[in-house]
């Protein structure tokens, strides 16, 4: 089924979705020539917002949670991803190993699981979840809302391997993004593929450096199509070691934010564009307790500084230093049921395998979805997003926008194999 989108397929978005469909053959050429010499991570999904003026991912994850979001005529497709993924790291695979989140599961998480086992089980593989939780000491089984069981196995690690009782596999899949640090027991695995790998996860990942990644991808898609690479890229800048509980801490941050939202109100003031802009805070690496803040003016930061003072009043031991990054914040034109709402698309391997959209009534245009009281829409690709509809006029076409979405995935996910590549700890030379 497709959501009934109340404002996504109108606007002055039309341009560009014209000049996507256009390029149409181009870009297909460009992205298969640029996976002959980059691999994209196993799977991850990307948030995209639609200003009506520009469309841009915010956030790329390299874990994904939330497949039991996709739509279910997707599933095929994603089995066919996950073969042709699993193929080219190991062709002989039997066994594979997932390794979930630590801490106790919500029941939206457990359907995610349930959902990949499903997926990778359906692509060949036996699959089981092992936690690497110190808390999990036996096999639990969980009973998941729909009547469906849900086994979890303490992992046992031997001199090279990772495994549980009477199960050796060749693969081990992390869905779970090491926020809490890299744990001795997935470190020094040398025998079997672990995806992906230790250095995706937050001890070393940056934000700030996909998102240079993905403004190189960028201008070099944005010169093939012959646009403005603004229009599929939101602006940054990052603080490092920002210490919040301290008088001259917000420094760096009031100064990111004053240059960026100039950067932006001129390419505002090029366009025509009426909105007021603003930036966005957060982490650099993983979550911090600041959250995710808007900022509409480098003078008013009194929203960002209230946030802060809430956070260090009481407190025995200080807020650690933290690296922030200030991004352009781009607004959502779509709804879902008069609801605001913004696209996720998932990846596995170089195939788009479908989405949802985040749909939070309670939040405005401006602000973050990615919070409590959200909900998900599948999002059904109109059976794929390599299936545009050329000739139809442009904001007229679900599949056409659909395209475009699926575009600017692919986009994100050749930033994170350009990051991937740059960050690996055993690469001799960077590309």
């Amino acid at each position: 089924m497709v959501p009934h989108l109340i404002t996504a397929l109108t606007g002055p978005l039309n341009e560009l979705e014209q000049r996507v469909l256009d390029s149409m053959p181009a870009i297909e050429r460009w992205f298969r020539l640029e996976w002959m010499e980059h691999t994209p991570p196993f799977y991850c999904s990307a948030d995209i917002r639609n200003a009506g003026f520009k469309l841009a991912p915010v956030d790329t994850n390299l874990f994904p949670g939330g497949w039991n979001n996709l739509a279910s005529d997707m599933l095929p497709l994603a089995v066919q991803a996950a073969m042709a993924a699993i193929e080219k790291i190991c062709p002989e695979a039997r066994n594979l190993l997932v390794i979930p989140e630590n801490g106790k599961h919500s029941s939206f998480y457990l359907a995610n699981l349930a959902q990949l086992q499903r997926l990778f089980n359906m692509a060949g593989l036996n699959v089981r979840l092992g936690s690497i939780d110190p808390a999990v000491k036996k096999t639990t089984t969980v009973e998941l809302g729909d009547g469906q069981t849900l086994t979890l196995e303490p992992v046992i690690r031997g001199k090279r391997r990772l495994g549980l009782k009477d199960f050796d596999p060749c693969t081990i899949l992390l869905n779970n993004d090491l926020s809490a640090g890299v744990p001795g027991i997935l470190e020094e695995i040398y025998e079997q593929y672990l995806l992906p790998p230790l250095h995706a996860g937050w001890p070393t990942r940056r934000k700030s450096t996909h998102f240079k990644a993905y403004e190189e991808v960028a201008k070099r898609l944005g010169k093939l199509m012959g646009v403005d690479p603004w229009l599929i890229n939101p602006m940054f800048d990052k603080c490092e070691a920002v210490n919040l509980g301290q008088e001259g801490g917000m420094d760096c941050l009031r100064s990111q934010i004053d240059a960026v939202l100039t950067r932006v109100r001129r390419k505002y003031k090029e366009y025509g564009i009426k909105e007021k802009p603003f930036v966005v805070v957060k982490a650099d690496h993983g979550t911090h307790e600041l959250g995710i803040v808007t900022v509409r003016d480098a003078k008013d930061t009194q929203h960002l500084c209230d946030k802060v003072q809430a956070l260090t009043q009481g407190r025995k031991a200080p807020l650690p230093a933290h690296d922030f990054m200030v991004q352009e914040g781009v607004l959502t034109q779509e709804r879902v049921n008069d609801a605001v709402a913004e696209p996720v698309v998932y990846m596995m391997d170089r195939y788009v395998v479908g989405g949802f959209y985040r749909v939070h009534a309670g939040r405005g245009v401006d602000e973050s979805l990615n919070a409590p009281g959200s909900g998900y829409v599948p999002l059904a690709f109109e059976h794929s997003t390599q299936l545009p509809q050329p000739g139809v006029k442009p904001g007229a076409s679900v599949p056409n926008r659909f395209y475009m979405y699926g575009v600017v995935g692919r986009l994100a996910t050749l930033a994170a194999s350009y990051e991937l590549e740059a960050t690996d700890p055993e690469a001799e030379t960077y590309a």
